[in-house]
C-alpha cells in the first residue's frame, strides 16, 4: 500500500475508534467508577495487549537513555488528555465534549507557527476563526443557558495536551522508534499518572460485574491499543497536521453514539456549531490548494483587490 494512503487510513481508524471512548467509558461512570479508575484500568489492560503484540512481530522494547525523558513526557501528556477527557463527561454530554475537543488541530497549527516558525496561510486563519465560532454556538445555547465552563476548560485542557503529543510524537527523537514500542511506553508511563492519582486521593474503585468488565476490556482495546497505535502511524507516515485533520471523524463517532446509544439531544444550533468546528479545521488540510486558487482569483481581479506580489 502507498504510505501516503497507509497513513491516511490508520489515521482514519484511529480517529473512529478514539471516537468509541463514551460508548465503553459512560456504562462504567453510570456502575459507579470515576474517571481515574476506568483509566486506570483501561491502560493497564491495554499493556498486555501491547507486549503481545510486540512478541508476536518480534520487535523490541529496547530504547535509547536519551530518549526515555521524551517518552515519559509522551506518556504524561496522553494521560493527562485522557483524564480531562473523561472528567469532562461529567460536566456535558459526551458529543459536546468530543467535538470540542476537536479544537486540537488548530492548536497543532498555532504550536508549528509559534514554536517552529511555520506561516500560517490565509486559510489557516480562516478556519481558526470557523472553528471559534462554532465552540461559541456551542458554550451559548439559543435559551441563553451556557455549557458548564468546568466541563470546557477540562475539554480545552484535554486538546492542548493531545496537541503537544501529535506535534512531540513527530518532532522529538522518539519518531525513529517502532510505532508499537512508542505506544507501550506511552502506555506504561500514563498508567503511571493514574497510580499517583490513585494513591495520591486514596481511591480506586474496579469494575464490580462482568459487563463492567467488558466495557473495560473494550475501552483498552478500541480507544486506547488500537488508537494509539494508528495515531503514532499515521504521524510518522503523512505528519502532524494532516494526522489532526482526520480526528474529524472523532466527533461525529462520539456525536453518533451520544445520541443513538445515549439519548443526548442535538438542537440546530448545536449541529451549526459542530458543522462550524468539522468544517473549518478540515479546511486546514487543504490549505495549500485553497491558498493557490485564492491567490489566482485575486490576480484575476487587481483592481478590485490592489497589487498582487
Amino acid at each position: 500500500m502507498n504510505p501516503k494512503i497507509k497513513g491516511y487510513f490508520l489515521g482514519s481508524i484511529a480517529e473512529i475508534t478514539y471516537g468509541m471512548n463514551p460508548l465503553f467509558a459512560l456504562p462504567l461512570y453510570m456502575g459507579g467508577m470515576d474517571p481515574n479508575s476506568v483509566l486506570f484500568f483501561r491502560y493497564l489492560c491495554a499493556l498486555p495487549v501491547i507486549w503481545l503484540m510486540i512478541l508476536w512481530r518480534g520487535q523490541s522494547l529496547k530504547v535509547g537513555f536519551s530518549q526515555l525523558p521524551g517518552l515519559v513526557l509522551l506518556g504524561v501528556m496522553f494521560a493527562l488528555s485522557s483524564l480531562t477527557l473523561f472528567k469532562s463527561y461529567n460536566h456535558m454530554g459526551a458529543g459536546i465534549a468530543s467535538t470540542l475537543l476537536f479544537v486540537y488541530p488548530v492548536i497543532v497549527a498555532l504550536i508549528m507557527r509559534f514554536v517552529y516558525r511555520e506561516r500560517l496561510s490565509v486559510t489557516t486563519n480562516l478556519c481558526m476563526v470557523m472553528a471559534m465560532s462554532g465552540i461559541g454556538l456551542l458554550y451559548r445555547g439559543s435559551d441563553g443557558s451556557t455549557l458548564s465552563l468546568a466541563g470546557t476548560m477540562l475539554v480545552m485542557a484535554s486538546a492542548l495536551s493531545y496537541a503537544f503529543y501529535i506535534v512531540f510524537t513527530n518532532r522529538s527523537n522518539v519518531s525513529s522508534l517502532p510505532t508499537l514500542t512508542i505506544t507501550f511506553y506511552v502506555l506504561l508511563f500514563g498508567w503511571m499518572v493514574f497510580v499517583a492519582v490513585a494513591i495520591w486521593s486514596g481511591t480506586l474503585s474496579t469494575p464490580s460485574v462482568p459487563a463492567m468488565w467488558a466495557n473495560v476490556a473494550a475501552l483498552a482495546v478500541l480507544p486506547t491499543a488500537v488508537s494509539l497505535i494508528c495515531t503514532t502511524g499515521a504521524i510518522q507516515l503523512i505528519g502532524s497536521t494532516p494526522t489532526a485533520i482526520l480526528g474529524a471523524l472523532e466527533p461525529v463517532t462520539a456525536v453518533f453514539f451520544g445520541v443513538v446509544v445515549f439519548g443526548e439531544q442535538l438542537t440546530g444550533r448545536d449541529m451549526v456549531g459542530i458543522i462550524l468546528i468539522i468544517a473549518g479545521v478540515s479546511l486546514i488540510v487543504a490549505g495549500g490548494k485553497i491558498d493557490v486558487l485564492l491567490n489566482r482569483i485575486v490576480r484575476m481581479f487587481p483592481s478590485r483587490f490592489g497589487k498582487t506580489a
